[in-house]
């Protein structure tokens, strides 16, 4: 079938058309992230509405001085952690060790590290 007998054919047939609107009331809104969100989630928005944006110590810590009398905190939830220190600024990789809570630990570029021990969050009283 050539194509001009087939889009004189297609424009002769009724075509669907589907209309959308948008309809907005004053009574249907969304709720709020921390109405909405239960369990880990509902305890991290909690937290970080109270002012504290890590509240699970997932950022990077700037190194301070380091040394072993004044080590760099590195806070946790558990008793352990793994540490990773990028000992020079041109350095591609990342040197990673382990901390153990009570004992100080140095990197192989000469900076101590420390971990200092939270309570974690109890499972079982988890806002709902």
């Amino acid at each position: 079938m050539s194509l001009l007998v087939r889009s004189a054919l297609t424009s002769l047939a009724p075509r669907r058309c589907l209309a959308l609107s948008a309809v907005r009331r004053a009574d249907q809104i969304m709720p709020d992230g921390v109405e909405h969100a239960t369990g880990l989630e509902k305890y991290e928005l909690l937290a970080k509405q109270a002012g504290n944006e890590d509240p699970f110590f997932l950022k990077a810590v700037q190194r301070g001085e380091s040394t072993k009398a004044n080590p760099t905190i590195i806070h946790a939830m558990d008793n352990y952690r793994m540490v990773g220190c990028v000992c020079n600024e041109e350095d591609t990789n990342i040197k990673w060790t382990w901390l153990c809570e009570g004992t100080p630990k140095r990197c192989e570029c000469g900076y101590w590290f420390e971990l200092k021990s939270h309570p974690a969050p109890d499972k079982y009283a988890l806002p709902l």
